[in-house]
C-alpha cells in the first residue's frame, strides 16, 4: 500500500508543479502582451484563472496526504495513547466525509449539470465542466488519503496513556 501512496504523492507533486509552472508562464505572458505590446491576451488571462483553480484543488488533496494542511491540532498535541489515535481517527473521517458530500457529491453534479447544460468557457470555448472537473479529482484523492491514514492508525500498536 505505501507504494502506492508513494506513486501517488509523486504523481501529484509533478502534476501540481508543472500546472504551476504553466500559471507563471499565462501570468508572465499576460504582463508581456499587455504592457510591452499593448494587446493583452484574454486566453492566457482567462486559462490562468482556471489553472489557479487546479494548483489550488489538486494541490490541496496533495498537501491532505502530506499531512500538511491547515489544522488546528492544540488537542490532539495534548493527547496520548488511546485517546490521541481516536482523535485523529475521528479528524480523519471529518475529512473524509466533508470530502465525499462536498468535494465528490457536490463537485460532481456541479461538472456534469455544467457538461450537460453545455456553459462553455469565453475566450478558450471550453466547456466550463472540465474546469470544475478539479472538485470531485480532489475529493477523490482526499478520501484516498484519509483511508489510507485511518487504517494506518488502526494497524499501529497503542502506546499506554
Amino acid at each position: 500500500m505505501q507504494t502506492v501512496v508513494n506513486a501517488v504523492n509523486r504523481g501529484l507533486a509533478l502534476f501540481t508543479i508543472s500546472l504551476s509552472c504553466f500559471l507563471v508562464c499565462c501570468v508572465i505572458w499576460q504582463v508581456i502582451s499587455r504592457y510591452i505590446l499593448g494587446a493583452p491576451s484574454t486566453v492566457t488571462d482567462e486559462l490562468a484563472r482556471y489553472l489557479f483553480m487546479w494548483v489550488a484543488m489538486i494541490g490541496a488533496a496533495y498537501t491532505t496526504g502530506q499531512k500538511r494542511h491547515l489544522a488546528i491540532d492544540i488537542m490532539t498535541m495534548h493527547l496520548k495513547g488511546l485517546r490521541k489515535t481516536i482523535a485523529e481517527g475521528v479528524i480523519q473521517i471529518a475529512i473524509a466525509l466533508f470530502s465525499a458530500i462536498v468535494l465528490v457529491y457536490g463537485g460532481m453534479t456541479l461538472t456534469l449539470n455544467t457538461l450537460a447544460s453545455g456553459q462553455v468557457t469565453p475566450a478558450l470555448n471550453m466547456s466550463m465542466g472540465y474546469v470544475y472537473l478539479c472538485l470531485p479529482i480532489s475529493g477523490i484523492l482526499m478520501i484516498f488519503y484519509s483511508l489510507y491514514f485511518l487504517t494506518t492508525l488502526i494497524k499501529q500498536p497503542q502506546a499506554q496513556s
